[in-house]
């Protein structure tokens, strides 16, 4: 089953988050609400954002940022009851060494979400347990073919024995899957890519405790998102 995601700006905010559901996913298309104003940005994103935010040398980078930082206070603002510009951003501790580098996640609040933005997309996902998201676009097969050796073996074989013209698409739905279970986690890319499987079938092979599945983020793009589950799925 693919997911297919609410659209921001298409469809209304949503109403203030009910534990016991299933995740919610939001695509933001970012050139269809244009660059951000100074005012929107210096009223609603917090200090370090706002500082992220004047690092990128590029404007197109800079909007991109600001943009998919703004949607998720909005989101976050209205599942929580809360305005987008009170809402506190943090990190979780590190799984590996402990520090303040996790997962980002709201103080005090029970709701997990994860950001993944690429071009002019960025992926949302939120959920009752630890969630993970991640959207990319799609490689030329020159760069698959050099970026695919870091892959699980299963998954190199997998993608060694299709047709050229379709690695691609499935070398772009593992690596999705792969850093949506990665963010999860929480440790991202300090495990090396070739440490769990996720396969590059049709269908996710989700590890253990963890339930993939791919998202519809449209053509030349593949996403996917990751959820904590005690059962290794959960309710779609």
């Amino acid at each position: 089953m693919v997911i297919r995601p609410r659209i921001l700006g298409n469809d209304p905010l949503p109403q203030q988050w009910t534990r016991g559901g299933p995740p919610h996913v939001w695509l933001l298309r970012i050139a269809d609400h244009g660059a951000p104003s100074a005012e929107e940005c210096n009223a609603i994103l917090d200090p370090e954002e706002r500082d992220r935010a004047k690092a990128f040398i590029h404007d197109l980078h800079r909007t991109r940022y600001a943009a998919s930082h703004l949607a998720l206070r909005r989101l976050l603002g209205a599942y929580l009851g809360e305005a987008p510009e009170e809402v506190r951003l943090t990190r979780e501790p590190c799984p590996g060494c402990g520090g303040p580098h996790g997962r980002p996640a709201v103080a005090g609040a029970p709701l997990h979400f994860n950001l993944s933005h690429a071009g002019d997309l960025a992926l949302l996902a939120f959920a009752d347990t630890p969630v993970g998201a991640d959207v990319e676009v799609q490689q030329p097969l020159s760069v698959v073919t050099e970026v695919s050796r870091m892959l699980h073996p299963r998954e190199v074989a997998e993608l060694d024995a299709l047709p050229a013209s379709a690695r691609p698409q499935a070398f772009a739905r593992c690596w999705t899957r792969k850093e949506a279970y990665l963010k999860g986690t929480g440790t991202g890319l300090s495990e090396s890519p070739a440490v769990t499987y996720v396969g590059s079938g049709e269908v996710p092979a989700s590890p253990p405790g963890w339930g993939l599945t791919d998202v519809d983020a449209g053509q030349g793009h593949a996403a996917a998102i990751a959820v904590a589950s005690p059962g290794g799925r959960w309710d779609r």
